[in-house]
């Protein structure tokens, strides 16, 4: 802390650098905790994306973190020299604890306050905080009585929370603005490879279908299980003419979305289990699960399994 206040700011070029690293690891911190917060209560006043913002913000966090460790690396070996790796801390009743002696290279304040609590202590509270902000979010992924303590998750508790055929649903067709002309009796789906193919909804039951459990995981913080029921996504691939599958391109008919076009790649597309669903719990998808058709892969984030799919695109290896 004593850093933050010291003048004048910088007395060198490593000084600068060094207070770049502290701004940048804790502005990336409160940025991804506080945005991330306010999503899983789905809250979004900025006009950013929250995925590619996450995903940006982590690498700053990450880079920054890096940089510090290796502006302060002298730092460290020269401690290490003269403390040596082991040695134990200090231990007894913190009335006891010396402060570190003041070095113009280190954190320890000129004029320190006695200890008020013990690093036990402070991991304990952390440790308690923690556990209890998980409690409050919890009942949105277990269901049951328990959607009613997830009071900071406000879309894990009914009716807020929308939900279809028993669990939840992060975008509704509504708001997705999807009609009946999109998925009505004269939809198709296109599977386009080395081939070009249409198929109905009837033709897609026809084919040989394949019951899964996979979770869905949102980035929002909640989980759900369920039992898929579908065409295999590599049978696809197949009948395409694509047997070696390295991606493969989802287009929804939604009329925008910023999901409404996901790519898949690698074993996400030619694992056994990945499926074309067309039923849940062995009920026809609801329009608000992706009725006719969605995409189920698993360990994949619920953003990539794509609902109210039109159109497959396959690129070989």
């Amino acid at each position: 802390m004593p850093k933050f206040y010291a003048w004048p700011p910088a007395r060198s070029a490593a000084d600068v650098l060094e207070r770049g690293t502290y701004a940048l690891i804790i502005g990336s911190s409160i940025f991804l905790v506080f945005t991330g917060l306010w999503n899983i209560a789905y809250w979004l006043p900025w006009r950013f994306g929250f995925v590619q913002a996450h995903f940006y913000a982590a690498f700053v966090f990450v880079g920054a973190f890096l940089g510090h460790v290796a502006i302060k690396l002298p730092v460290m070996r020269q401690a290490f020299r003269d403390r040596g790796v082991l040695r134990p801390p200090a231990r007894g009743p913190r009335q006891h604890a010396r402060p570190e002696p003041f070095d113009e290279d280190s954190s320890a304040p000129l004029e320190p306050d006695a200890p008020t609590i013990s690093r036990r202590g402070l991991i304990g509270v952390v440790g308690g905080a923690s556990v209890l902000m998980g409690a409050l979010w919890a009942g949105q992924s277990v269901g049951g009585w328990t959607r009613s303590t997830a009071l900071f998750a406000p879309r894990g508790q009914d009716p807020e929370f929308p939900l279809s055929q028993g669990f939840q649903v992060n975008q509704t067709a509504e708001k997705a603005k999807i009609t009946q002309d999109l998925v009505g009796d004269d939809w198709r789906l296109e599977v386009v490879g080395r081939e070009r193919l249409r198929f109905s909804r009837e033709e897609l039951l026809a084919m040989p279908q394949h019951t899964e459990d996979i979770p869905i995981q949102c980035v929002e913080g909640w989980v759900t299980w369920q039992t898929w029921t579908g065409v295999r996504l590599r049978d696809l691939a197949i009948m395409a003419g694509v047997p070696d599958p390295d991606e493969l391109e989802v287009k929804s008919v939604q009329p925008a979305g910023a999901f409404d076009d996901v790519v898949l790649r690698g074993s996400r597309v030619t694992d056994p289990q990945a499926l074309l669903a067309l039923k849940v719990n062995d009920e026809a998808l609801s329009l608000d699960h992706g009725y006719p058709a969605r995409i189920i892969v698993p360990a994949s984030l619920g953003v990539h399994q794509t609902k109210w799919v039109g159109r497959l695109t396959w690129r070989p290896a």
